[in-house]
């Protein structure tokens, strides 16, 4: 697994990110002056049990296989649109994962700085992840978190090209085992992934497509194309792949791009879209992409919608948010009687880096609901328990925006009001 160069061939300069295993660190390789790439640095004692506890056995067999596995997908790839990894090297303390630089930034970043954005540049986008995915499946690899957080930009260029990263859920398909855990990221799972605990046979390949699809609904609109407060309903929507190109947000979008996506949110694996088909269909290889400019809305709803909540989840150590956000769902219980009696199966409130988590702060993370106002805003949507809003549904593009000071000063008030106490 491990090569035999040696680590101090790298001067280390800053840190890139950190995590609860790991950190990434910008470095120079001093055989090569001025050459720079990112090296993943993750502590051996997290890959080994710290007590003999079931539960902390199972957290470091969990946590050493998804570094191999990551490891070995990574080694089957060498795509220029892919994060490649070069070598993998360690020492008494650490394994460094030495990784390709990407400098360029996260995708709804980019489009929101853009100041002009069309549709013949979503397709543009769309096609570089498919080359990839493509590449991935014809290397039996399964990528299984395709979403916009992965797509990176190679560099700050305005003709960059977009990188797919982050293989920690990724798996190898072959013919002697299939795949049956439902993983990835809530709104972006295929409904296939949803039925494996229900007697289905697994899935493959497929998954990726369909998250694809997702992306590329985003790209369009801003605004996600499944979406609800309630889980249970988010993944009926998304398990009967029901949707909409809602009116008059879709109105100016070509029709070419709607077929497009419609191919990729298929319910049926069989019948949906493989990355050869959609690279042949029109919107992608050939001028249908219209060239109107959607960037007033687009990076308007993608603010809102997720560029808020990124800018929160960044902000807030993620067991301090753990602890923090947990009392202020008390607070908010007593004077909201609506909520969903299946907290504890949620999976859709928010994602985090298994790295930054431990698994039992992961699963309490996911049990919390946060208030309507903090989270994405939903799909066009009725209620069944609200007349009203029958006749006068509410969009995306109506709901309140996500409002990181009101939460910032919420959670305040709340430490405030604890140390009083204490």
């Amino acid at each position: 697994m491990v090569s035999l160069q040696s680590i101090d061939h790298y001067e280390f300069k800053e840190i890139l990110g950190t995590g609860a295993f790991s950190e990434v660190r910008l470095a120079e390789d001093q055989r090569n002056p001025g050459s720079f790439v990112a090296i993943k640095c993750i502590r051996k004692k997290y890959l080994s049990k710290s007590q003999n506890s079931e539960c902390a056995i199972k957290e470091a067999e969990s946590r050493k296989e998804s570094l191999n596995n990551e490891i070995e997908v990574l080694r089957r790839l060498r795509h220029p649109n892919i994060v490649r990894l070069f070598d993998v090297l360690e020492d008494a303390e650490c394994y460094y994962l030495v990784m390709e630089l990407v400098t360029g930034g996260e995708l709804f970043d980019r489009i929101v700085q853009k100041g002009s954005y069309t549709e013949r540049d979503a397709s543009a986008l769309i096609r570089q992840v498919l080359l990839a995915t493509e590449y991935m499946h014809s290397q039996g690899v399964v990528h299984r978190d395709l979403k916009p957080e992965n797509l990176l930009y190679f560099s700050p260029a305005d003709d960059s090209k977009i990188m797919v990263s982050d293989f920690g859920l990724s798996k190898i398909e072959n013919n002697e085992s299939i795949m049956a855990t439902a993983c990835g990221t809530p709104g972006y799972v295929a409904p296939e992934v949803l039925s494996v605990n229900e007697g289905s046979s697994g899935y493959g390949k497929e998954v990726d497509c369909w998250a694809i699809g997702v992306i590329a609904y985003i790209l369009l609109c801003g605004y996600p194309p499944f979406y609800d407060e309630n889980d249970h309903e988010l993944f009926r929507q998304i398990r009967m792949a029901e949707y909409e190109f809602d009116s008059p947000y879709w109105d100016n979008i070509s029709d070419s791009a709607k077929d497009f996506i419609s191919h990729l949110l298929q319910k049926d694996p069989k019948k949906r879209y493989s990355c050869v088909q959609a690279l042949e269909h029109p919107w992608i290889a050939s001028n249908t992409a219209l060239d109107r400019d959607l960037y007033p809305f687009v990076s308007e709803q993608i603010r809102k919608n997720f560029l808020a909540v990124k800018r929160w989840k960044k902000a807030y150590n993620a067991t301090t948010v753990l602890h923090l956000l947990r009392r202020l769902q008390l607070n908010k219980s007593n004077s909201t009687v609506e909520k969903s009696t299946n907290s504890a199966d949620s999976l859709s409130t928010f994602t985090f880096d298994e790295d930054k988590l431990t698994e039992i702060q992961c699963q309490q993370l996911k049990s919390i609901s946060i208030d309507k106002q903090d989270k994405l805003p939903p799909k066009l949507q009725t209620s069944s328990s609200s007349p009203s809003s029958l006749s006068s549904p509410t969009h995306p593009s109506e709901i309140k925006p996500f409002s990181f000071n009101n939460v910032t000063n919420e959670i305040e008030n709340i430490e405030k009001n604890d140390n009083n106490t204490t």
